[in-house]
């Protein structure tokens, strides 16, 4: 999690993660603006204990990593991951990853997945975008991330933010090969969520 807005949809997807007995172990990290985020949308304090409280890490697969420590074990390749997901990422910390740069932990674990070509996704949230938001979204993309803006869809006629960060999550795992549902699937006319909602068969 970094300093952007949205750490709803980071608690439901860490539950998720948590709760899926094909994923072994999640590290978290929290960067220091997103603590601030985290304190401003759950109401929590910024330390770190009372963050992860707030989002809910009771697994003991979770273990809490700290940012600024970049001797941390994501570090190295040789640290056996599968993806990572920045979610919500800030505009800041996609543009030094697009550029290879790595202040904290956060971005160095991303460096390190470019680099052994594994999943990367970064759920930007910034709006409107200016050039050089455009440029590095490009360079992440061509570094082989993914880059998932945290844009809600409507055709599922969603009723409460609930459902929009459910969606978010859900599509997100479906990235990971982490699929759990169908709800959100297109079949060429509908999709199991627009269905509930509009009634229609």
């Amino acid at each position: 999690m970094t300093g952007a807005g949205g750490v709803g949809a980071s608690k439901r997807l860490l539950a998720a993660l948590q709760e899926d007995d094909r994923v072994t172990h999640v590290d978290l990290l929290v960067s220091a603006n997103g603590r601030k985020l985290a304190a401003l949308e759950f109401g929590t304090r910024e330390d770190p204990d009372s963050v992860a409280q707030a989002l809910g890490a009771a697994s003991p697969k979770v273990r809490m990593l700290d940012p600024a420590d970049l001797s941390g074990p994501v570090t190295s390749g040789s640290y056996p991951s599968d993806a990572m997901v920045i979610l919500p990422c800030a505009a800041g910390v996609l543009g030094r990853i697009a550029h290879g740069l790595a202040l904290d932990l956060i971005e160095r674990a991303a460096d390190v997945t470019l680099k052994e070509r594994r999943r990367l996704v970064l759920c930007l949230r910034e709006t409107p975008l200016h050039l050089a938001h455009l440029r590095n979204m490009v360079a992440v993309t061509e570094a082989g991330a993914i880059v998932y803006p945290m844009i809600p869809t409507y055709y599922n006629v969603p009723e409460t933010l609930a459902e929009l960060q459910d969606e978010l999550v859900e599509r997100l795992l479906q990235l990971l090969g982490l699929q759990r549902t169908d709800r959100y699937r297109w079949d060429g006319v509908s999709t199991p969520a627009r269905r509930e909602h509009t009634g229609t068969p």
